[in-house]
């Protein structure tokens, strides 16, 4: 007779679970997920509200049969399949860099017990550890990433179906979910998931929303953050709530021209990310590029605090940072305004604005948040050019122009007049009172003048040009 263990890690969900598939092909099947104490980045507060919701609902999904564990995931899985005497483990792969490392001890430890190890290959779409330059180097620039590695392989393997769920079994001795993640009783616990349905359903029902009203006009519209052509599906990609491959054959068989093959090219981006981890695993703390080590990047607690809880003075930058601390999201463009405006102009180092977007948001991802993080800060692979500054205000007026938005995240602001919303310091005093805003009481004045911080970064970047 054989036994297997599924162990769940971020693919959690039934559709295209190959891992899942696989092992209920045994006569007893285990699922389980540990929740791993002896990894090197924890996950942070807004992520494990999203995971406790996450494997209530894969629980119901599974009968109830789903069996949470904590400490070491390791000594937890030899132990289990001692036990149990199972046959086979199915774990998909994993690249976190010291996931990895550990699952390579897994393996040999599983093999010395002769349990068969099945490793799955479903978190990204394409085969990135066998791309390479002509050279054999890593790629460092998305474009020839893309075109030169990703779409000359064959396309990713079409999504499989949900499989019955009559060999599934409990395994003994595991914890409750809310003791193996306990959550905090703060307000704020709630109040960030009240507009998120946290489930494999959920996913689905938010990516068929997007397939309807989404897709046509996404390349445009997705750089609107109130606009129903932002998808919202980065948490439940991140926790393989839905299948990416089931995203990409969804959208290249129902969408169409720039639309579609731009939807594409943001996969692609997360795969990028996966890409830069894989060949650079200190990417999360260490510049890519060297030279930025000499950047005189620094750390003031005031601007850095204004700045974590929305009070910059800037009001897109407030109403992003807001956003974020409020709903566990924020809006592509807008993660991309505040971190410039965080290693630009308030001149902090990338590394305190990483950890705050770890610890804050539902989809903070190893990959993509470092990844993210080095190219607005000019120091990683394909980064952004070291004179793009985004404008604070110019992007204000360009991409919330009635301030919908803004003025959702920043309730202080809703009566001034849109002509001044995004340089309130500029209203006459009779608008102000009118609108009942006290600068430097109800809002703050501009912690930093935009302008004069631009020119000091731009001149400090072009010190490092040569080297």
């Amino acid at each position: 007779m054989s036994t297997s263990i599924v162990l769940f890690r971020n693919n959690l969900r039934i559709h295209d679970n190959e891992a899942l598939t696989r092992g209920l092909e045994s006569s007893i099947c285990y699922p389980i997920y540990i929740v791993d104490s002896h990894t090197n980045k924890p996950i942070g507060e807004a992520s494990e509200v999203w995971l406790n919701h996450s494997l209530h609902s894969l629980n119901y999904d599974l009968d109830g049969r789903l069996a949470i564990y904590k400490g070491d995931s390791t000594r937890i899985l030899i132990d289990l399949v001692k036990t149990l005497r199972v046959t086979s483990i199915y774990i998909d792969h994993a690249f976190e860099p010291d996931q990895s490392d550990r699952d390579r001890i897994l393996l040999q430890d599983l093999k010395a017990l002769g349990c068969r190890t099945c490793i799955t290959y479903q978190r990204l779409l394409w085969d990135i550890e066998s791309l390479t330059r002509d050279d054999g180097a890593p790629f460092t620039v998305f474009s020839p990433f893309f075109r030169k590695g990703c779409l000359r392989q064959e396309l990713p393997p079409s999504p499989i179906p949900s499989p019955p769920l009559e060999h599934l079994s409990q395994s003994p001795n595991g914890l409750n979910i809310d003791e193996a993640l306990p959550l905090s009783t703060h307000h704020w616990v709630s109040s960030i998931c009240k507009d998120w349905d946290i489930s494999e359903k959920g996913a689905l029902d938010q990516w068929q929303t997007f397939l309807d009203i989404g897709l046509d006009n996404y390349k445009k519209g997705r750089n609107f953050p109130y606009s129903p052509h932002v998808s919202r599906l980065s948490p439940y990609i991140h926790f393989g709530q839905i299948s990416i491959r089931k995203l990409f054959h969804d959208a290249h068989n129902y969408g169409k021209g720039q639309d579609r093959d731009h939807f594409i090219s943001e996969l692609a981006w997360r795969e990028f990310s996966y890409y830069l981890l894989y060949h650079f695993p200190q990417l999360a703390t260490k510049n890519l590029q060297h030279k930025y080590d000499q950047f005189p990047w620094g750390y003031n607690e005031a601007l850095y605090s204004a700045w974590c809880y929305g009070k910059t003075g800037y009001p897109i930058v407030d109403a992003g940072m807001r956003q974020l601390y409020q709903t566990g999201y924020m809006h592509n463009r807008l993660r991309m305004l505040c971190a410039s405006f965080l290693v630009k102009n308030l001149m902090i180092h990338w590394n305190y604005g990483e950890q705050w977007f770890w610890n804050c948001l539902f989809d903070a991802d190893h990959a993509n948040n470092a990844a993210g993080w080095q190219w607005v800060a000019g120091s990683g692979a394909d980064a952004a050019s070291y004179f793009r500054i985004f404008n604070p205000i110019i992007q204000g007026y360009k991409f919330d122009p009635i301030g919908d938005y803004t003025k959702a995240f920043l309730p202080e602001l809703r009566s001034i007049p849109d002509e001044y919303l995004y340089e309130p310091w500029k209203a006459p005093h009779t608008v102000l009172q009118e609108a009942g805003i006290l600068l430097g009481d109800t809002y703050p004045y501009p912690i930093v003048e935009f302008e004069s911080t631009r020119d000091q970064a731009t001149a400090e970047f072009e010190k490092l040009r040569a080297l």
